[in-house]
């Protein structure tokens, strides 16, 4: 039996929150990864910072364990649709995908994109039915809704006839049947086994593997991780790498590194149907053929959904520019987004065309563009960003927008209103159902343009019980004007620290979004207006000191705790006349047209 028959590599795949990540810890550890007296953290596949404080994965992640004889590669993918790209890479390295779907929810948006992506490249997945172990699991209705939609999205026959298991993450077990014993993850390790074949390829022939991914290791350079397709790959071979257009880059391969466990492990040989992190090809790109230096291949590049949601990137123009980061320069700004571009391909990254120094930065949502500029004020960059616009494009003639299928599921005596706003945003309902726990499930077609800026209000009308979540349906025909954000802004007319005297008297006009004490200048957006239009206003009014005494006495000031802004929150919430200021220490908004608003004021 040759090496490769002994190999299964998987992909986990789900919508975001279906236990992904909880059921590869609990697979980890019963595949006695782990040491007896190793301290094992929570989602231990979630190792970069910004995944455990969101709590959702943001970059596909390769472990491998053995079972028996059999090497188990399994690669965990993100389940938020902003992060799709990663799914799609990652498909085309694995013979098997496990669709994990909740026994409570049932597929959801993003089910429907991971599984026919799935479908479409010919794998046929094992179905697990997770969260078992819910107080209104109902797996019966979940399987049949899972067959229905494997019917809608074209299955062939093979492909319907998936198996399937039940499972819970956080228990730690898996049952072939909804009767048997809760005991262990055995089954499901045997059902992975059993039904994802082995990885196709002779050893014997000459090299040829596709990068899928790319990292960068400070001692080694860009490294390459993709499956052995055919060949053998050793450590000080000459290889050569090619590109989509053909063009050559020899090289000699410095190291060869598996996956075991959590870590990688350098190896001095790997062979086909194994997934394999390689170093020693300097200029690597994602999509590049590395093979034999006398058989170079062109593969077929990686396809991508195109990005329905772009922002300009700037300088930090603001008062407070250069206080609290290290790189501020354009230049510094625009190197740092084109190394970026060349490790994540599913974000588009161009300079702008309007002649400003700018970058546009292209991606599939707000969340997608927030990762990457949270990941920069991180590293100590200063920016400033524009609002999110959708990408417009021509088809047959017709001026055409990114559609989204949005999935809600609400309390019942909240669905009136949400209907009502999802209306005047456009969207248009295609099924409603309420359940005997008065929760009311919707899904509507809408434009992306009418999703911006919603969540915020979404999650104030429901009180927080509502769930949301949105998935890329299509470019389709221009819906026309979609309202704008309903209240004004406060603008700050004047630079210096805030105050008690002056919040006091503002906070009758609206919403505050700065405290007492905190540094403000001119442009700055300070609070939401009561009413539609913006408003100029003096946060740092100090209160006249003279010889005489109040009637009354001076009580201290009341002022309501400030609204208080997430990065996304504020790229949300801006309007097309304002940015967002980004810096390691601080998220701010401010106008650009400050002096059109006085004259506004000065003229009423």
């Amino acid at each position: 039996m040759s090496k490769a028959q002994n190999i299964r590599n998987i992909a986990i795949i789900a919508h975001i929150d279906h236990g992904k990540t909880t059921l590869l810890d609990a697979m980890l550890k019963q595949s006695n990864v782990f040491r007896s007296n190793e301290a094992i953290p929570e989602r231990v596949m979630d190792s970069y910072d910004q995944e455990r404080e969101r709590g959702i994965t943001i970059y596909a992640k390769h472990t491998g364990i053995s079972y028996g004889e059999a090497k188990v590669n399994i690669i965990d993918t993100p389940g938020h649709s902003d992060f799709s790209g990663e799914v799609e890479r990652v498909l085309g390295m694995v013979n098997g995908v496990l669709l994990l779907v909740d026994a409570q929810e049932g597929p959801m948006p993003q089910t429907r994109f991971v599984l026919s992506k799935a479908l479409k490249m010919g794998l046929t997945p094992i179905v697990v039915i997770n969260k078992i172990d819910k107080p209104h699991a109902d797996p019966d209705r979940v399987l049949n809704e899972t067959f229905d939609l494997f019917v809608e999205l074209g299955a062939n026959d093979q492909q319907l006839d998936f198996q399937h298991c039940y499972a819970s993450g956080v228990g730690g077990y898996a049952m072939a049947n909804i009767d048997d014993p809760k005991d262990n993850l055995e089954p499901l390790f045997q059902l992975v086994l059993d039904a994802v074949p082995a990885p196709e390829g002779d050893a014997t022939a000459p090299l040829l593997m596709q990068a899928m991914t790319i990292g960068y290791n400070d001692y080694l350079g860009r490294q390459a991780t993709g499956r052995i397709l055919q060949g053998t790959v050793k450590q000080g071979q000459q290889v050569v790498s090619v590109d989509s257009e053909g063009k050559k880059q020899r090289a000699t391969l410095t190291r060869v590194e598996i996956y075991d466990g959590l870590e990688r492990v350098t190896v001095d040989e790997a062979v086909a149907g194994d997934i394999v992190s390689i170093s020693g090809i300097g200029e690597i790109m994602l999509g590049d053929a590395i093979c034999h230096p006398e058989h170079p291949q062109v593969l077929p590049p990686i396809a991508l959904d195109e990005p329905a949601v772009s922002a300009n990137f700037m300088i930090n123009s603001s008062p407070f520019a250069g206080r609290e980061g290290k790189h501020v320069t354009y230049n510094k700004i625009k190197e740092r987004l084109l190394k970026e571009k060349r490790s994540n391909i599913s974000l588009s990254i161009e300079e702008f065309e309007g002649g400003s120094e700018a970058m546009t930065v292209a991606g599939r949502g707000e969340l997608h563009l927030s990762v990457l500029i949270e990941a920069m004020r991180r590293e100590g960059y200063e920016l400033s960003v524009s609002k999110p616009k959708v990408i417009v494009k021509e088809v047959e003639g017709q001026r055409c927008e990114p559609i989204e299928r949005v999935h809600i599921e609400v309390p019942e005596e909240f669905s009136g209103s949400i209907i009502e706003e999802l209306a005047r945003r456009k969207g248009e309902m295609q099924s409603l159902s309420t359940n005997e726990h008065g929760l009311t499930a919707m899904e509507f077609l809408m434009p992306t343009r009418g999703l911006m800026g919603y969540h915020n209000e979404f999650l104030t009308v429901t009180r927080g019980l509502g769930i949301l979540t949105s998935i890329f349906e299509s470019f389709q025909p221009w819906r026309g004007p979609i309202p704008r954000r309903k209240k004004g802004v406060l603008i700050s007319m004047s630079s210096g620290r805030s105050n008690d005297y002056a919040l006091e008297t503002l906070q009758s006009r609206g919403i505050l979004f700065v405290k007492s004490g905190e540094d403000t200048y001119e442009g700055m957006v300070v609070g939401e207006h009561s009413r539609d239009n913006d408003l100029v206003v003096n946060t740092c009014k100090a209160k006249q000191l003279t010889n005489f005494r109040a009637s009354g006495k001076d009580g201290n000031a009341l002022i309501a705790p400030p609204r208080a802004f997430t990065l996304e929150q504020a790229i949300d919430y801006i309007e097309d006349d304002e940015l967002v200021e980004v810096t390691p220490k601080s998220v701010r908004m401010r106008k650009i047209f400050l002096k059109e608003h006085e004259r506004k004021r000065k003229g009423a």
